[in-house]
Formats: structure tokens, C-alpha cells, sequence
């Protein structure tokens, strides 16, 4: 959009800094159902969505949300498989994915021009407004900040890193499904799987994923790890068409009350504010639930909306304190190469319950049933797992 002069009047009610998934779904929610609100979408990045892709299960949002989010989705299969040392199995339920491309391409469409602010950096985040790095302030009611992971020692973390490629390959691959999870693969550095989405007939997009204790991403590793995995699977690449990696947060355990007295200026929502599937990162679920309930608020001023944040992400921290158990079980429980285990027995068990998971669902039952039985790891080094604490901290998981 064409910049106004610094001594003109505009003065948004809210700016959302950051247009990746939970700041874009926000916009696009807030100009179907809150026409009245005069609100800008700030990105540092040339487009929105960055260079990502976002997949959920079909069990994970309600009807009325499939309808909103459905102009997004860019690739649909009805199941998935998963593969493990001693186990191979096909889920029947869906299995969809948004592609950054995709994203920018609708909301672009969708939102009008002059409300999309791309290629603006800020510098500094306030209450009232942004400074920007070229020095220019814009003034507004209240300010979300939608930029991503925020590293606070509050939370105790383990990670979830990859590294994908887009490819293009010489002959078709034969897959008509996702595999989520290829975890017949060496286990190094923890938990280890390949993710390959089928775009096309001789289009994939492969990942290199590691659940692991560090946050370091050695690319240059996991790009051989990838350039082996598709040798192995017959399949020959004609071309990388783009490359994407991530660190996602996985929370073990921590103090969120800490972690928001830390939050100073604006409001954050997604992974900003630790909004996201605690054991399997996926983000998406949380992002649409979270724009629906944003839409339904006064948006008002900062504090006040930084206060609503705060209670909701409270709740959503209460709910999900059995999913952070598992990830200690998971994290802590075994040696690294021996987390396969966790993952491998985990989906022995009934689809229903392995759906309720990926939704955050979880009924008692599901939970009981999660836990019994012969554990994939000794007993001890589970209880003990189970009961940790932070590291150097007394505050309770």
C-alpha cells in the first residue's frame, strides 16, 4: 500500500504484526465477521505465510470451521499412513494441508490492499503502536503481535526441528497418501521420521524430523538425510523447487504465569503465546479456534486484550497438562534412539482415540488407555519422567 505521511491521521483500531498462520487467519476472520473494525496486517516479509506448510487432520475442526478455512487448503487426501520399525498402518481419517502460496494468494484476494502492509519490519512493538526499522511510528488502539516462537526460560521446552524439500522428480512416486510418520529410519538425535506429503504425480514434499533436547538445526545433515531417504525409496530428483525448515517449541513443562509477567507491550497470540498441539506442534486447530475467539472480542486496547489472552492461554494450559506429561515420558524416559518406541506403540492403538488426540480431545478413558498396559520404556525412568520438574526451578509441570 502507498505509505501516508507521517503527520497524517491514520490511526487504526488494531494492528496485527506478523502474517504468518495465526496472524493471517485473524485478519481473514475479522473481515468476514467484523466489518466495522478498521484494522492493518503488518509483515516483514514480501508476502504473507512466509515459507511454510500448515496440515491438520480433518477430525481437528468443527464443520463451521472447515467452511471458513476451506478456500486455503491446498491439497486433500482422505487418510494417511504411518510406518515404524515394527509396525505399518493406514488412518481413514482426512488428512489436509495449506501451503504458503495458497495463503498469500487468497488473503491477498480476500482482504483489501490497503490493509495489508508487506515489507515493513518493526523495530519496537508498544501498547499504542509500532516504530519501524526506516523510523516511521503508526499509531493504533490495541497491537497483536502474531511473530512467532518468543524464547522465555519460563517454559521448559524440547524441540521439533525440520528440514523439507519441495521436489519435483523424474518419474512418477507412486504415493496416493501421506506418510506422516516414516520412522524406519536410523533414529539420531532423538525421535527421528520422514513426512512425505504427495503433491502431485511426480511432486512431493519430503521432511527430515527430529524430536530432539537441542534447538540447533544442522541443515546441511539433514539435506544428505533427505537426498539418501529419497535414493532409498527408487524415487530420483529432477529438481528442488524450494527448501523450508523450522524449530518448533514442545512443551514439557514450565511456569505460564511467569512466561506472560514477561510479555510487556501488545498482545501475542499463536506460538507467541504458546498456542499450539503441546506433543506434535501442529499449530493450525489452535490458530482457527483462537481467530474465532478474537473476532467475538472488544479488541479495544492492549492490556485489556493482553489480560483475555492471558486467561484463555491459562485455560488452554490447564487442559492440556496430560499431553505435557507425555512429552517428559517421551523426552526423558528412554535414551533418544529408543523414542521411536513411544510413537510406535502409541499408534497400535484405536483410530477414534489417535483422532481425539490430534484434536486435544483426549476423554479420561483415552488417557487410562494411553498409559496402560506394558510401557514401550522401563517403568522407573517413567514415574521418574512423569514427576520431573524444570530444570533448576521447583515450579510444577
Amino acid at each position: 500500500m502507498a505509505w501516508p505521511d507521517e503527520d497524517s491521521n491514520v490511526r487504526p483500531d488494531l494492528l496485527i504484526v506478523g502474517g504468518g498462520l495465526a496472524g493471517g487467519l485473524l485478519a481473514l476472520r475479522l473481515a468476514e465477521t467484523r466489518p466495522e473494525l478498521d484494522w492493518r496486517l503488518v509483515e516483514a516479509g514480501p508476502r504473507l505465510g512466509g515459507n511454510h506448510t500448515w496440515s491438520f487432520h480433518e477430525p481437528d475442526l468443527t464443520a463451521p470451521q472447515h467452511a471458513w478455512i476451506e478456500p486455503l487448503v491446498a491439497h486433500r487426501w482422505p487418510g494417511y499412513e504411518v510406518r515404524f520399525p515394527t509396525r505399518q498402518r493406514h488412518l481413514g481419517s482426512g488428512y489436509a494441508s495449506i501451503s504458503a502460496e495458497r495463503f498469500h494468494e487468497v488473503l491477498s484476494a480476500r482482504l483489501p490492499a490497503e490493509r495489508l502492509l508487506l515489507g515493513r519490519e518493526v523495530l519496537r512493538l508498544q501498547d499504542d503502536g509500532v516504530v519501524f526499522a526506516d523510523g516511521y511510528t503508526l499509531a493504533a488502539g490495541a497491537v497483536i503481535d502474531a511473530r512467532g516462537p518468543r524464547p522465555d526460560p519460563a517454559l521448559w521446552l524440547g524441540y521439533q526441528k525440520f528440514l523439507g524439500q519441495e521436489v519435483r522428480l523424474v518419474h512418477p512416486h507412486g504415493l496416493a497418501e501421506p506418510i506422516v510418520m516414516d520412522a524406519t529410519v536410523d533414529q539420531l538425535d532423538g525421535y527421528r521420521f520422514v513426512y512425505s506429503l504427495p503433491l502431485a504425480p511426480d511432486r512431493l514434499l519430503i521432511e527430515d524430523t527430529y524430536y530432539a533436547d537441542g534447538e540447533s538445526l544442522p541443515a546441511e545433515r539433514l539435506r544428505q538425510h533427505l537426498a539418501d531417504y529419497t535414493r532409498q525409496q527408487g524415487w530420483e530428483i529432477a529438481e528442488v523447487l524450494r527448501e523450508e525448515q523450522g524449530v518448533l517449541p514442545i512443551t514439557l513443562g514450565g511456569d505460564l504465569d511467569r512466561y506472560w509477567d514477561n510479555v510487556t507491550a501488545g498482545a501475542p497470540i499463536g506460538l507467541a503465546a504458546g498456542l499450539f498441539h503441546p506433543t506434535t506442534g501442529y499449530s493450525l486447530p489452535e490458530a482457527v479456534r483462537l481467530a474465532e475467539h478474537l473476532a467475538a472480542q472488544p479488541l479495544s486496547s492492549s492490556a485489556r486484550l493482553r489480560d483475555s489472552l492471558r486467561q484463555y492461554a491459562q485455560g488452554r494450559w490447564q487442559q492440556q497438562g496430560f499431553f505435557r506429561l507425555l512429552n517428559r515420558m517421551l523426552f526423558l524416559a528412554g535414551r533418544p534412539e529408543h523414542r521411536v518406541r513411544v510413537m510406535q506403540r502409541f499408534y497400535g492403538l484405536g483410530e477414534p482415540l489417535i483422532q481425539r488426540f490430534y484434536a486435544g480431545r483426549l476423554t479420561a478413558f483415552d488417557r487410562l488407555r494411553i498409559l496402560s498396559g506394558k510401557p514401550p520404556v522401563p517403568l522407573k525412568p517413567a514415574l521418574d519422567a512423569a514427576l520431573a520438574r524444570p530444570p533448576q526451578s521447583k515450579e510444577a509441570p
